[in-house]
């Protein structure tokens, strides 16, 4: 071991690149859908070292200094984003003609930018860096501050955080609920670092003391979670998911618009399955209404005419605000409750839009070159003021989520004494048969474990699921099956900790991280002075 930390500490140049590119890339395999989080344990030790050896000239400036480092990171960010996120380039060949040319810049340009967060991280580490276990503690540091900041620094995008691969089952979920994201990540880093210390034998025994508490911890505590009795079920309801598996070619097709909404009628309208009741709550999956409301009335109609007394629908729609024109007109990608008379009882507008899918940034001067949004469809979205939950059947509230929303753990802070339920609606057809829509569903997965709640989550193609406060799937559809699905959920609220509590242990295992890492920087410095 110590001789391969050598090799690597001094490799130089484009090799140096290399391994850390393919180290990024391999720490990709910790995430969903493949969750061999043993890959991590590879891929983090490879970067220690080479940050060892990301020496910059010690007479120069700061940035010089500290180049070397930036570069590790950034190599290793590439390799991470670009076998992570590849699958994005797969929505630009739904309409081909139009949009291929953009897919370099989807599928290169996303991860060249997103691998600047990791050069920040590593440059951050390398701040803080010393000879021992206080380097693991600087570079959990440095990438618990750069995840955290990537969740909302221009828009937000915290897609496939570390701290995921430390959660690939729902034994090992139940930590996020105490630690919230903002802990896993530092935590995971950390974890996954350790081995490290195979190389140098230092602080070997502390770093082999330190891995089994936390990692003891890590799975004990989810063990007592998973088998600890249930609190009673306050009340229940009756739940149908439904996923029609539209073709997106078809979605915007008026010529086709009358045989997608009779299929969702059929699926919302079909018998129970075996041993379960008829459903009060039918989810329908994001913008799944081939039209406008405000164009067709008789689809309300026909809903009234499908929904049963006391039966409500949770729907995707497109909705219409404005004027008369169409030039003056506001549309607003929503989901509406519509009640057993066929009435919009309620609605509530996505907030957190897809930059360059839903909305054009600075738009004024992409126009000018001609650049329009991506993969939305026909129109682009206004966001939505502010959110607000659902009342469903029974008087339980429900907070619904569009899209990649449900991503962005702060925006899903839901306190059980508000709402009852997380609702996540999207459309995942535009990535396919790909690693993104289970990444997707992963994400999701963790909101209902960090919340203490359960989660309904309907998808177009896939995947749509019923999700414990747990983590655990109840039932689930696969992607690109149509169908239904019927499930009693209970209702509980399991919350361990409020969502600002979570906030603030996040912080304080971030910061113990970062007065261990400069504690033993400055112990180093002094020692060699």
């Amino acid at each position: 071991m110590e001789r391969l930390a050598g090799r690597i500490i001094l490799l130089w140049g484009w090799r140096r690149a290399l391994v850390a590119f393919l180290a990024g890339a391999l720490a990709v395999l910790g995430q969903a859908p493949y969750d061999f989080f043993a890959a991590c344990f590879i891929s983090f030790p490879l970067l220690v070292w080479l940050l060892d050896g990301a020496t910059g000239e010690a007479s120069g400036s700061l940035f010089r200094r500290l180049r070397p480092a930036f570069a590790v990171g950034w190599w290793f960010g590439f390799g991470y984003f670009l076998a992570g996120l590849w699958w994005i380039g797969s929505a630009l060949l739904v309409e081909a003609d139009d949009f291929a040319w953009a897919l370099p810049f989807a599928v290169i340009g996303i991860p060249f930018a997103l691998a600047f967060f990791y050069g920040f991280a590593t440059m951050v580490a390398r701040l803080l860096w010393s000879s021992d276990i206080g380097r693991i503690a600087a570079l959990a540091f440095g990438f618990g501050l750069t995840e955290w900041l990537r969740g909302f620094l221009f828009t937000g995008f915290p897609w496939n955080a570390i701290g995921y691969a430390a959660m690939p089952v729902p034994l090992l979920m139940q930590s996020v609920s105490v630690a919230g994201m903002i802990g896993m990540n530092v935590l995971a880093v950390f974890l996954f670092s350790l081995p490290a210390l195979l190389a140098a034998r230092r602080h070997l025994r502390l770093g082999a003391a330190l891995f089994v508490a936390l990692a003891s911890a890590h799975v004990g505590f989810g063990y007592v979670r998973l088998t600890a009795p249930e609190r009673p079920a306050e009340r229940s309801l009756d739940v149908r998911i439904v996923q029609p598996a539209v073709d997106l070619s078809e979605k915007w097709d008026a010529s086709v618009r009358d045989r997608i909404f009779a299929t969702l009628l059929g699926l919302s309208a079909k018998a129970p399955d075996p041993g379960h009741g008829k459903p009060q709550l039918i989810v329908w999956p994001e913008t799944s209404v081939p039209f406008l409301f405000t164009e067709r009335p008789d689809a309300l109609t026909a809903l009234g005419d499908m929904l049963a007394d006391g039966q409500m629908l949770i729907a995707g729609v497109v909705r219409e605000e404005g004027g008369s024109a169409a030039a003056d007109s506001r549309y607003y990608n929503s989901v509406v409750a519509i009640n057993d008379k066929g009435e919009i009882a309620d609605a509530v507008d996505k907030v957190h839009l897809v930059p360059f899918g839903e909305y054009l940034p600075f738009a004024d001067l992409f126009n000018r070159f001609g650049i329009a949004q991506l993969v939305a469809g026909p129109v682009t979205f206004a966001a939505g003021n502010e959110r607000h939950a659902l009342t469903l059947p029974r008087g339980i509230r429900a907070l619904p989520f569009i899209c990649y929303e449900v991503i962005f753990p702060d925006l899903v802070a839901v306190d059980a004494t508000s709402a009852q339920l997380i609702v996540n609606v999207t459309n995942d057809a535009w990535f396919g048969d790909t690693p993104g829509p289970y990444q997707h569903f992963r994400q999701a997965q963790i909101r209902a474990v960090e919340n203490g709640l359960p989660l309904l989550r309907a998808a177009n193609n896939g995947i749509s699921a019923v999700v414990d406060p747990h983590g655990r799937i109840v039932d689930a559809l696969a992607i690109n099956a149509r169908g239904a699905i019927d499930v009693k959920v209970p209702i509980a609220g399991q919350t361990v900790v409020s969502s600002g509590q979570r906030r603030i242990n996040g912080m304080l295992i971030m910061l113990l991280f970062a007065l261990v890492g400069a504690l033993l920087n400055v112990r180093q410095r002094l020692r060699v002075n």
